[in-house]
Formats: structure tokens, sequence, C-alpha cells
């Protein structure tokens, strides 16, 4: 592990194959697949996915785009307090043009931005500081996590950090998604670059990195997504979707190991809504677990679906997208209301709303 030992002003991968290490165990022999509602023959009815009291009517396609935005890759999203959606894209037009669509509740187009985000839009993560909030967004083609205002105004940028001397240069670096600390300081996963996370204080200086490539403890392979998980009854500690190694590892806020869970396919990134771990799983399902990590449900889910959308590669086909059924599954996030918003890794986009219904 590498660590700070004094105070220093901060400075200024090609997709993994969803193929590698599928097997059985991470598809076939998954849990059982939860309701799908039917539609009726009319086709007006939409699914309704889960069971229980997490139960949830799917609307795909949601929210009015505006012309001047076509959805590429629909990689995360977030909620404000105000209950605007963001929703942040990585789009392959040859023109620029904003990577940040924001969204009020009834889907109604209210602003866009961050068109320097244009081919690298990945994560987006909110959240409250004193009475405002800021938005941190992360680019895996210019190779930055900025900080902003909920309408894009910069207030710092971060590059690859020098301090831990664990890269030759900046093409080893590709930051995804990013965590908050209680204590105002923050985690930045390098998700597609070498494998790391970077933790820093509430002023955006260096703390300590740890991690890298690899399969036993404390290494990662894609360590997608991050959160910190303080769910009632839990001992706080942050929560990392180590996609490549299909399984969730925990650290201790100073990185040390914790533990692992690994009832997960190709998790990705995380929300929390009182005691339930939310956790969109490329491997076309949403998984919500309980605060003793037990699965509730996987919504969507279905073994000959995901074998059929892996081996047939429907990522690029959606005439055969079904609904109630998702094809990759890359950020998922809670409203106020207990709804859930689905954002997916496919080249035209698709946000998904899930109504909770009961």
């Amino acid at each position: 592990m590498h660590e700070k030992n004094s105070s220093h002003t901060p400075p200024r991968a090609t997709r993994r194959t969803f193929l590698q290490g599928l097997g059985t165990a991470a598809v076939a022999s998954q849990f059982a697949s939860p309701f799908v509602h039917a539609s009726d023959k009319a086709g007006s009815r939409s699914p309704v996915l889960g069971e229980g009291g997490h139960r949830y009517e799917a609307t795909h396609g949601w929210g009015e785009l505006p012309d001047h935005i076509q959805w590429g890759d629909t990689h995360g999203v977030c909620v404000d307090r105000e209950g605007l959606i963001y929703i942040k894209h990585q789009s392959a037009a040859p023109e620029p043009m904003d990577a940040i669509a924001v969204f009020d509740a009834e889907g109604s187009f209210v602003r866009s931005f961050g068109q320097e985000y244009h081919g690298g839009g990945h994560g987006i993560d909110l959240r409250l500081e004193g009475n405002e909030e800021f938005l941190y967004l992360c680019d895996i083609k210019n190779r930055i996590v900025d900080k902003t205002t909920l309408t894009g105004e910069r207030v710092w940028r971060l590059e690859y950090p020098r301090e831990p001397d664990v890269y030759a240069s900046v093409d080893q670096y590709r930051p995804t998604n990013v965590a908050f600390a209680p204590d105002g300081g923050f985690y930045i996963g390098d998700g597609y670059g070498s494998h790391y996370i970077h933790q820093y204080d509430a002023h955006a200086n260096w703390i300590r990195t740890w991690g890298g490539a690899g399969a036993e403890p404390g290494k990662m392979k894609t360590p997608h997504g991050l959160w910190w998980d303080d769910r009632p009854g839990r001992e706080p500690s942050l929560v990392v979707a180590d996609r490549a190694n299909a399984r969730l590892q925990y650290f201790s806020p100073e990185g040390q190991h914790l533990g692992f869970f690994e009832e997960v396919s190709f998790p990705a990134h995380f929300d929390i809504r009182g005691s339930d771990l939310l956790v969109p799983d490329l491997h076309a399902r949403v998984t919500i677990l309980d605060g003793r990590n037990q699965v509730i449900t996987h919504l969507g889910y279905d073994a000959e679906w995901t074998q059929q959308v892996l081996q047939d590669n429907l990522r690029n086909k959606p005439e055969k997208w079904q609904a109630g059924r998702f094809i990759h599954p890359h950020d998922a996030c809670y409203d106020h209301e207990g709804n859930i918003f689905v954002v997916e890794w496919v080249p035209i986009g698709r946000v998904t709303k899930l109504r909770h219904v009961s």
C-alpha cells in the first residue's frame, strides 16, 4: 500500500470482454429468476419485475431526449435533492455533444452540459456538501476526475496521482467511479486503467493508494464501481465492484482488505436505500441485497436470457431486446420515492425507470 507522508497539493482499457471467466457459476446456476408480468395482447401493459415488497413496473426508453443529444453508451445516473435525474453517456458521434442530460421526475428535459466530456463520459456521482450539491465526474477518454456544480462549472480537476509512483504515464490511468467517505474525503476507482483505488481527503489531497491487478485479497481486476456501505447494522466500510473477478470486495477506510461477497456475476456500481444495496450487473440484471447481503431479488434476470445476451452480442441488436429484460446495466440509483433508474452500456443508450409498485 502506498501512503502519504506529508501534505501535498493535488495535480491538476478497452472494454473488458464479458465472456472472460463466464461459466455456469456466473450464469446458468445463478438464482431463480424474479417474476416478470407479461404484457397483454394489446401490448399496453408494462412488465413488472421483482417480488414481494420489491416489485417494479419497467418503462424502457424513459426520458424525452432533446434533438441536440443522441445517446451513446449510457454510463451513469444520479438524483439530486430536488429529484432531478442526471444521466451521463459516452457518445461515439464525430461532432461533440453534451455528455450530461438532466430530466425532471416525469422525464421532461431540463438542461444539458459537459461537451468537454464527449467520448469519455463515464461515472457521475453526487454529494451534498454543506448546503450545496456537487457532481464528481469521471472521464475515461481524458483520464480525469472533475468536481463541478450541478450545472457543470468546474471546482477542481484531478489527473492521475503521481504520489504513489504506480504509473509510468497517464495512459495507465482510466478512472471509472467515485465513492464518498463520511469525513468529506473520497475514493477513486481506476477501473479501466491499472486497477488501483486512490484515497483523497476533503480538500482533494492524495492520502493513499492500494490494490493493483490480481485475484488475491486486496487485488482487483476492474474495480469499476465503489460505495461507502454504512447500512444499519453493518460496520461502515468501502465496497468495491471488483468486476472482472466477479465479486464484491470490502475494505476498511484505510484500504485494509476485509472480505469478499461472491454471489454476483459482473457487478458495475452501487446505490443504497435503507438497508438495501442496489447492484447493477452488466450480465443482464439488477440485484438488490438486504442488510446481511442476502439476495432479495435479481430484477429482470433469466439465465437463458443472460446467455443469449452474452453469446449473441445483443448489445448491438436492439431489435432483439425484450421488455422486462436488461442487456448490460451499467449504473442504477434510487430516487426519493424508491423508484429505480437503470442506465445500460449499449451503443444507442437505454434508460429504464423502475417504478416501485409494492
